[in-house]
């Protein structure tokens, strides 16, 4: 069965001239006209279906169910106390060994029942009780990497920028592969992307052996990871696995990596600037390109703090800066809607005029136009 999205994907593709898209749209509709509704699916056929591929709920279910595996989540993270990590390095290893072998029995036990959502949020909270075991193993025996000095409380895990914890973070994204390797379930990636987002600041720390005044280097190390994280994303859309958007994480904590790294670049140089500007405009076209929307949001606000340093220094000690400010703000909203309302329309000319190169690297989702 075809649906029009697959036909224009075809199209879109080269596949299909518009003729012949046209042509075949038409027969199969009236192919579709003379045929029988479907009949409603049996029991047993609603059984068999992968719960996974569900889409996601809003409702009180569901909140109820990351709510919970969320609170568990920071109350053996940021919002540890001092006391519980007075506990010692064996006692926090064995808690968060205890933890997490509960959660990973209990996840299996609910995914086996079908339940798929509980079932793969205790995973993803097993997964989250890494750092909380490695440190444990670290702080007892003194292993806090060359030149990283012991970083402090495992709470300071969750404030801090410290060389020492990369070793945490490497493998809880190791821990988070394996759990999607038997457990696929999109949350689990943001545990991983998570901890893939601390590593691209801690790195830098790493690198230079502890030294925090090495802002240029560890400004670079976050947008080069966050291009990194950006490229595994596209392709995880590209492959469209199954069960769930697993790319949305990567997608984003990617962008916050890039953006933030590239927003912290200061330069006095107008050309400098200037091309911050054009490469937030290309992180917006950026975003219809992929069918991710992430991108447009940061691309507008990069135009707007451009917009908003441009009026300072040109408008600076004037009566009109205030002025001149609200218009920039108006014209973000414009810009805000001009974007929303030919979004369709750049999509749809992005189908039409790419070549077959460029709209094969377009995920499938992206080529279809709304």
């Amino acid at each position: 069965m075809f649906s029009e999205a697959d036909l224009e994907a075809a199209r879109a593709a080269g596949v299909l001239d518009e003729a012949g898209y046209l042509k075949l749209k038409a027969f199969l509709a009236g192919r579709v006209s003379l045929q029988p509704a479907p009949a409603a699916p049996s029991q047993t056929q609603s059984q068999n279906q992968d719960p996974a591929a569900e889409k996601p709920r809003f409702d009180v279910t569901h909140v109820l169910w990351y709510t919970g595996a969320l609170l568990v989540m920071t109350a053996m993270g940021m919002f540890s106390t001092t006391a519980f990590a007075a506990l010692g390095g064996g006692a926090l290893t064995v808690t968060g060994l205890l933890y997490a072998a509960g959660f990973l029995a209990l996840g299996n036990h609910l995914w086996g029942k079908n339940l798929r959502t509980p079932g793969g949020l205790a995973i993803a909270v097993a997964v989250s009780m890494v750092p909380l075991s490695v440190y444990g193993i670290q702080d007892a025996f003194d292993m806090w990497g060359t030149g990283n000095a012991n970083p402090g409380h495992y709470r300071d895990f969750f404030e801090y920028i410290r060389g020492g914890w990369v070793i945490m973070e490497v493998a809880t994204v190791i821990a988070a592969l394996v759990a999607l390797r038997f457990w696929p379930f999109p949350f689990i990636v943001f545990v991983g992307t998570f901890a893939l987002w601390f590593m691209s600041m801690d790195l830098a720390i790493w690198f230079t052996g502890g030294r925090f005044e090495e802002y240029d280097t560890r400004r670079e190390v976050s947008m080069f990871f966050g291009l990194a994280m950006i490229l595994v994303a596209w392709l995880t859309d590209l492959r469209r696995p199954r069960g769930g958007d697993f790319a949305f994480w990567l997608h984003l904590f990617g962008v916050m990596c890039f953006w933030g790294g590239l927003s912290l670049h200061a330069s006095d140089n107008n050309l400098a600037k200037a091309l911050y500007c054009l490469i937030n405009i290309g992180l917006i076209f950026l975003g219809v390109f992929l069918g991710r929307r992430v991108y447009a949001v940061f691309g507008t606000i990069g135009i707007m703090l451009y917009l908003g340093d441009l009026s300072w220094r040109v408008f600076d000690n004037v009566l009109l800066f205030s002025f001149a400010l609200s218009g920039i703000g108006v014209g973000v909203i414009a810009l805000g809607l001009l974007v929303h309302r030919n979004e369709a329309r750049l999509a749809a000319w992005m189908a039409r005029n790419l070549p077959p190169g460029l709209s094969a690297l377009r995920p499938a989702h992206a080529r279809v136009v709304g």
